[in-house]
C-alpha cells in the first residue's frame, strides 16, 4: 500500500472541510478540497482522480500548505491590481485632444502616429501596437460619449 501524504496540522479537519465549502473562489475551493481530502486519509492517487489535478501539483500544493499554511492555498491572481497604465488620466485626456485635430504627419490617425505622439510625450519608445491599443480605446469612448 502507498505511503499517504502527510498533512501538517495548520487547520483541523473541520476548518478544511468548512473553508473548502465557504471559498468564493474556485482555485482556491479546489485547493481547500485537496489539503481536506488527503488530511482525511485519502491518497494522492485518490485525489488527483477526485479532483483532476495532476500528482506533481498535488505535491507542490502540499509542500506549500505543509511550510507556510493556509495562506499558500488559493488563485493570488486576483489580489494583485496590475501594472499602471502607460498615460496617465491627464495624459490620456491630453491623447484625446491631440486626436481631435489630423496628426502632424497628416493623415489619419494610425497606430503608429499614435506611438510616436506617446513617444514625445513620454521621452521614451512607445510601440506601435500599443498605440493602436490606445487609439481603439480612444475611438470606443467617443461611441460611449457621443
Amino acid at each position: 500500500m502507498p505511503k499517504r501524504i502527510s498533512i501538517e496540522p495548520h487547520l483541523s479537519l473541520p476548518e478544511l472541510q468548512q473553508r473548502y465549502r465557504q471559498a468564493s473562489y474556485p482555485v482556491e475551493k479546489s485547493h481547500y478540497q485537496i489539503i481536506w481530502l488527503l488530511a482525511s486519509g485519502r491518497s494522492s492517487r485518490e485525489v488527483s482522480q477526485i479532483t483532476g489535478y495532476s500528482l506533481s501539483w498535488i505535491y507542490e500544493l502540499v509542500w506549500g500548505y505543509n511550510r507556510i499554511g493556509p495562506k499558500s492555498l488559493g488563485d493570488k491572481r486576483h489580489e494583485h491590481q496590475g501594472a499602471d497604465t502607460l498615460l496617465n488620466d491627464v495624459q490620456q485626456a491630453q491623447l484625446w485632444q491631440a486626436l481631435q485635430s489630423p496628426p502632424t504627419e497628416g493623415g489619419l490617425w494610425n497606430g503608429q502616429k499614435v506611438a510616436n505622439w506617446m513617444s514625445e510625450l513620454l521621452g521614451r519608445s512607445v510601440s506601435r501596437q500599443r498605440g493602436w491599443e490606445y487609439l481603439k480605446a480612444m475611438r470606443l469612448r467617443s461611441f460611449v460619449t457621443s
